[in-house]
């Protein structure tokens, strides 16, 4: 059995409260030894047991280089995320993994880089971000692009500011609505790639979010000139597994946890953003 199938037991060390129904939970390997030799590429996820509720497949937030410990955002929306959504300092969980493939990070480099994500979606990215940032002169310009439903549902606008501030990046905010405070754009955030700076022939897309955001945000990219094998794509399904044996997350031929859940959009177009698939 694959080393990273096997649940390894974690500790909470921090529960970050982000809005009312989402949170962080900062994680340490009981073990210093996987502490040490645990590594994860940005984009993949974990697995995270909680005993008697369950385990789900929960996207990798922290910094790549964070040897120290593991966050992941979560929204308490089904049976055990409200669970998780309990546990408080010091409670153990297991976790497996790391699972699928992330983003072309090493294919980016020397190339612009426009990130796109909506809502919690934008999950799957914050880590890819930290990953550019550490590694930023290696990289062109930097177009972070992120949307909600509400301005109230902007988290982490703290790393927004800071992203802003470093070379050669651009942070654009978007809500669908928001209150008289709102500074940012409002309307839908696939609108605000006119306004980014990017080549298109040098240019390496990412997005995450929700699908149908995901699927328009393609459509504008692609006006744009954007080549469609240089659009990449963090796809959500229901995932049991996590070594695609179970079929819960079959996308056409691909199975998301281990072909994904990061893919480029020229691999699964006949089958994206297609109803019942």
């Amino acid at each position: 059995m694959s080393r990273r199938n096997v649940p390894h037991e974690v500790q909470v060390i921090e529960r970050i409260a982000e809005t009312p129904s989402v949170f962080t939970l900062r994680l340490r390997f009981t073990d210093s030894r996987i502490c040490r030799s645990y590594a994860f590429h940005p984009g993949q996820f974990n697995m995270l047991y909680l005993h008697g509720a369950g385990e789900i497949p929960i996207s990798i937030v922290s910094d790549p280089e964070d040897e120290f410990a593991l966050d992941h955002t979560i929204r308490a929306v089904g049976r055990v995320s409200q669970a998780l959504a309990q546990v408080q300092v010091g409670d153990r969980l297991g976790l497996r993994g790391p699972f699928g493939r992330g983003w072309p990070l090493t294919q980016a480099m020397g190339n612009d880089v426009l990130i796109l994500t909506g809502g919690l979606g934008c999950a799957p990215a914050v880590s890819a971000i930290h990953y550019i940032a550490n590694r930023r002169h290696q990289y062109g310009h930097l177009n972070i692009i992120q949307g909600v439903r509400h301005a109230d549902d902007m988290i982490w606008q703290s790393r927004y500011r800071a992203w802003a501030q470093l070379p050669d990046t651009e942070v654009l905010l978007a809500a669908d609505e928001a209150g008289t405070r709102w500074s940012g754009y409002l309307g839908h955030v696939t609108d605000l790639i006119e306004n980014a700076r990017f080549d298109p022939q040098h240019t390496i897309a990412m997005i995450c979010g929700p699908e149908l955001m995901m699927h328009n945000g393609v459509i504008e990219l692609l006006k744009c000139g954007v080549p469609e094998d240089a659009i990449y794509l963090s796809i959500e399904r229901n995932m049991h597994c996590a070594n695609g044996h179970c079929g819960h997350c079959q996308l056409g031929p691909h199975f998301v946890c281990r072909d994904g859940p990061v893919f480029n959009y020229a691999d699964i177009r006949p089958w994206f953003a297609k109803a019942g698939i």
